[in-house]
């Protein structure tokens, strides 16, 4: 089984891309669950037909210019829910949905955490009170699915080994230490960085900016990540950031992660 969180900054713009993308993985085993970002489409707009033909099936919440997210799988989706409950909120940033049932039930949760812009900012504390109330609402999830995988955009590095530049980035926005602390109090719920459970090269990144050679000078930073229970954690065998699509014409700035499962 594979599961694999792209945000794909713009699903209109690069359809085509995600299709490809998804095709060359069938050729070492098919993307189980493909959670996607930024879509920027509103839901009259989603593709479906496009994935439909392409053998898969999807579950979206769209908004209009920003946001969005979409589970892109093989099997129908069930149990969906859209945002996190409980939590006022315009935007589309969280989809959840589980695949299978019984004790092989799998829940996969899919987000585009908030930006934050910069410490002190509106924005910032915004994305504070989204991530209260995700872990709120995630420690239930746990409970109910001990099978369980959230995957996205988190906007957060994990440390210094996450960031290009760490002096010169050092309490700037993705790598303050109130985002950290948020993004250590999900591990703390029982979960685990897939991408660390296995060696990595240094200076690994799921993100670079467009502009300055970012990605030619590797210039990044991993923020994408999927976090698993300790249930999936014993049948992890492989996570690993697929910079390939990074080099397409017009690329998404985020590259793909994908976690294998035995």
């Amino acid at each position: 089984m594979k599961l694999a969180t792209w945000n794909i900054n713009s699903l209109g713009v690069r359809l085509p891309q995600v299709l490809a993308w998804l095709d060359r993985q069938a050729q070492d085993g098919p993307v189980d669950v493909l959670a996607l970002q930024e879509l920027k489409l509103t839901d009259d707009k989603f593709p479906a037909a496009a994935f439909e033909q392409a053998g898969y099936h999807a579950t979206w919440f769209g908004q209009k210019t920003y946001n969005g997210v979409a589970l892109v799988s093989r099997t129908p989706a069930q149990d969906v829910v859209r945002n996190i409950p409980g939590f006022a909120d315009e935007q589309a940033r969280l989809i959840a949905a589980t695949y299978g049932e019984g004790e092989t039930a799998l829940r996969v949760i899919g987000a585009y955490f908030p930006n934050g812009q910069a410490p002190g900012s509106d924005k910032f504390a915004y994305k504070m009170r989204w991530l209260d109330a995700l872990r709120g609402w995630l420690a239930d999830e746990l409970r109910r699915h001990p099978r369980l995988a959230l995957m996205g955009d988190f906007n957060i590095t994990f440390d210094d080994a996450d960031v290009w530049d760490p002096e010169g980035l050092r309490e700037t926005i993705h790598c303050t230490s109130e985002e950290r602390a948020h993004l250590q109090a999900l591990i703390a719920l029982g979960l685990h960085d897939a991408h660390r459970l296995f060696p990595q090269p240094p200076k690994t990144f799921s993100w670079w900016d467009y502009r300055m050679l970012g990605f030619q000078k590797n210039r990044g930073l991993r923020i994408d990540h999927i976090l698993i229970s300790d249930a999936l954690r014993a049948r992890a065998s492989a996570c690993t950031i697929d910079r390939a699509p990074r080099k397409n014409p017009q690329p998404s700035d985020h590259a793909p992660v994908v976690l294998t499962l035995d």
